[in-house]
């Protein structure tokens, strides 16, 4: 049958393999969505992460941690409280609306696998979307092709986003800073205090090995 003769061509591997990756990036999506960004429990109060105790010689020793006024927590260095979620969270990097949940300490590694996921699915899409066009300038033809001609020009504008997203993402990864720090460096009194611009900078090697291993 014709469903053989393209198996055995291998036509088949590739919408295969494609729906496989849409598949895995919706999983990642409701993964990032529901999963404990890395909020700070009541029990953490005295205990301190390996993390903060590698972090703390290097800011000013007069920056102590404080209470968050709103869930009364004591705040780990690098810790903010969202208001959306109403919790503070480690390493604390943006609220993001896409996914209706905070990207920290434990989301941030699979929110950048998710990112790269969908930017692969995405390219993909629309290199499948630009082969089925073929220009004409006739009236019949975008009657025929508006469909796939919107989600052409969809596809291209999701796919500058994520983009960028994920550069500016991989950027602030590499000198261990997030979003935040990197948006309100005057307002966070660690590293306003601060001698060094960015405290927790150890080379573009070791933040990145820290971070994703």
């Amino acid at each position: 049958s014709d469903l053989q003769k393209q198996e055995e061509h291998g036509e088949l591997l590739q919408p295969l393999i494609f729906v496989l990756l849409v598949l895995c990036s919706v999983l990642l999506y409701f993964k990032v969505s529901l999963m404990d960004p890395g909020f700070v429990k009541s029990e953490e109060e005295a205990g301190k992460s390996e993390e903060q105790s590698m972090v703390i010689p290097q800011v000013p020793s007069n920056i102590k941690m404080r209470r968050c006024g709103y869930c009364m927590v004591k705040q780990p260095m690098r810790a903010k409280h969202c208001q959306l979620c109403r919790h503070c969270v480690r390493r604390y990097d943006h609220h993001c609306p896409w996914i209706e949940n905070c990207v920290g300490e434990k989301s941030h590694p699979l929110f950048i696998v998710y990112l790269s996921v969908q930017l692969v699915v995405l390219l993909w899409g629309g290199h499948v979307a630009w082969s089925g066009l073929y220009l004409d300038q006739s009236w019949d033809w975008l009657q025929h092709n508006i469909v796939l001609l919107v989600s052409f020009l969809l596809i291209v504008i999701f796919t500058i986003v994520v983009l960028l997203l994920l550069i500016s993402h991989l950027y602030l990864i590499s000198c261990n800073t997030t979003t935040w720090e990197f948006m309100s460096h005057h307002r966070i009194s660690y590293l306003r205090h601060s001698e060094l611009e960015n405290p927790f900078d150890q080379g573009v090697i070791l933040n990145l090995w820290r971070f994703f291993c």
